[in-house]
């Protein structure tokens, strides 16, 4: 008898055929894991505290600067002060639920169907927690409808090869480190990995750029490791980086390029039961309270439909601006140089 259906579970229902694996999961998440996200303890305890909220802002310390003055004996010294700039930060929270009946457990030969969801949930908000991620990126690297401080960020941080004739459009020898010194200057070396969709990756091994890092097993024999390095930096390879008509976005991070925190919520996880419902099921509800700030660049939350950004509003580049110290005139602005994210746009 062919496969049937039941709540969109396939079974057979003369074999009673197991389950014994879940679906692969083919998003690998690496921005989410990598070093371009560290804590903050400001962030933590101002949205931990008793009187936090879903918003706040967060010192940023300026560096002294002025003209040294001549001393002689006659002159006075007049004194500098140095700026203080403030960065927006914004939790995003976010829910989920899961239902399974308790016929899909009875009609399958006891496949427990909720232990497959609890297995895969880690993974799920793994993949939420990167497309938020992605979502920033493009908010930052977004076009708004008036000057918000970043348009020198965006020239700077872009390194565009895709328009370029023939297989200089596509990465090479010379691309990483002129993408890192246009950004950053003598700071590139505050670059410590890149992340990048398979394609540009493989254009780099069969350019033999990539350098995969290597041990030695028990027998003594030398292997390659997943990891590889390009120009010194280690290098993640991920396909949900973005790719828009032909054109792949590798993003370089330094460590530190975001600050992260777990904020938490009052029940994360839970499970409910309705023993009417359907003959029976149970729910999963999973709920999350986080922040992803990029180091150097501010949130605006004015406006925004409810206490948590939506995706659209995270990818909106008229609520990103350049960290700054707020004056009314003549503003001092972050030095973009100091922000360890930039971008290599190319056709492979």
């Amino acid at each position: 008898m062919a496969a049937t259906q039941f709540d969109a579970k396939a079974f057979n229902p003369e074999a009673f055929g197991k389950y014994v694996e879940t679906v692969p999961q083919l998003r690998t998440n690496e921005l989410l894991r990598s070093r371009a996200l560290v804590g903050n303890p400001d962030i933590r305890a101002m949205f931990s505290s008793q009187t936090g909220t879903a918003f706040g802002t967060i010192p940023l310390y300026g560096l002294i600067n002025g003209d040294t003055q001549n001393y002689d004996g006659i002159t006075d010294i007049e004194s500098q002060s140095s700026n203080t700039y403030t960065q927006g930060v914004i939790v995003t929270g976010r829910a989920d639920a899961w239902t399974e009946k308790d016929f899909s457990y009875d009609i399958t030969g006891n496949v427990d169907f909720m232990g497959n969801v609890a297995r895969q949930v880690a993974h799920y908000w793994d993949t939420v927690n990167q497309d938020i991620l992605l979502k920033i990126l493009g908010g930052i690297y977004g076009t708004p409808s008036s000057p918000n401080g970043l348009e020198e960020f965006v020239t700077k941080h872009t390194f565009d090869i895709s328009g370029l004739a023939g297989v200089n459009n596509k990465v090479g020898p010379t691309t990483l480190n002129s993408a890192i010194q246009q950004a950053s200057g003598a700071n590139k070396n505050g670059f410590t990995f890149a992340i990048m969709h398979s394609a540009v990756a493989t254009n780099l091994e069969n350019l033999r750029l990539l350098d995969y890092m290597k041990y030695t097993d028990q027998q003594n024999v030398m292997r390659d490791l997943t990891m590889a390095t390009w120009n010194g930096r280690t290098v993640v390879v991920d396909d949900s980086m973005p790719v828009d008509g032909g054109e792949y976005t590798t993003y370089v991070f330094g460590e530190g390029a975001f600050f992260y925190e777990n904020i938490g919520a009052k029940v994360p996880y839970e499970m409910d039961r309705n023993p009417a419902k359907n003959g029976g099921e149970d729910t999963l509800y999973s709920r999350q309270r986080k922040v992803f700030a990029p180091r150097g660049i501010s949130f605006d939350n004015a406006g925004i439909a409810s206490l948590s950004p939506t995706n659209a509003e995270l990818g909106d580049a008229n609520r990103w601006s350049l960290v700054n110290d707020s004056h009314a005139t003549d503003k001092s602005y972050y030095d973009h140089q100091a922000i360890m994210i930039t971008r290599i746009i190319s056709k492979g």
